[in-house]
């Protein structure tokens, strides 16, 4: 993280105001213990510190009590060990099982014919962190089948593993034809394309013309 005297400051309220370590509407980051803090990182290293815009943005709050992160300890090694195993059971999960079976059976590809030997955790922004998918659960099915779809751009498999209001978790699998680079900017274009076509009204959302998704990524092998 940068040095409080580099950070914008609207970011130096957020962390005047002690702030959960994990999205607070992201059970995926929680269980996963993915921080917040690298979707702050991400939304400012597209941004200049003059104008700088975050809607994730949490005010100052007054603590009642005694905070209960309070001598909190990080432990690197404890929080791989669970993100490892998190990621083991959900690549042995029934649910990748069936999604790449149904993603397999829509783009009419032989199973046979598949060699995936990359495996990726893909996690994205909405526009300067705007609420977009709020509520989410009118949104899921039709967003979840679209990164389905995503699968042939990936040259592999592409399922939506969580939608935030204002960020996605994607497990991506790739037969390594396209660099990351590549199948990032196939996802997000065919996405985002396809959304604000099922959902024009989602334009409001994001102001006008602009495009659903940030242009910074965060991405990390898991397999």
């Amino acid at each position: 993280m940068p040095a409080s005297n580099e950070l914008p400051e609207k970011c130096m309220e957020c962390v005047k105001s002690n702030a959960s370590r994990y999205h607070r509407n992201c059970n995926f980051c929680r269980e996963l213990e993915f921080q917040e803090s690298v979707l702050c990182e991400l939304n400012r290293c597209i941004q200049d510190r003059s104008g700088f815009e975050c809607h994730a943005f949490q005010p100052m709050l007054k603590l009642v009590g005694p905070s209960k992160n309070k001598g909190f300890v990080s432990d690197y090694s404890s929080s791989r060990k669970i993100k490892e195993k998190f990621f083991l059971d959900l690549l042995n999960s029934d649910k990748i099982k069936y999604e790449k079976a149904l993603a397999l059976q829509k783009l009419g590809r032989d199973p046979d014919g598949v060699y995936v030997q990359l495996k990726y955790h893909f996690v994205c922004n909405v526009s300067l962190r705007r609420s977009v998918f709020s509520p989410a659960n009118n949104l899921f099915d039709f967003v979840s089948d679209t990164f389905l779809r995503c699968s042939e751009q990936a040259g592999g498999f592409v399922d939506l593993l969580y939608l935030a209001p204002d960020h996605v978790h994607l497990y991506v699998e790739s037969d390594g034809e396209f660099s990351i680079e590549e199948i990032v900017h196939r996802i997000k274009q065919f996405s985002n394309d396809a959304i604000l076509e099922k959902f024009p009204l989602l334009r409001d959302k994001i102001s006008g013309d602009a495009e659903i998704w940030d242009k910074a990524y965060f991405v990390e092998t898991i397999g």
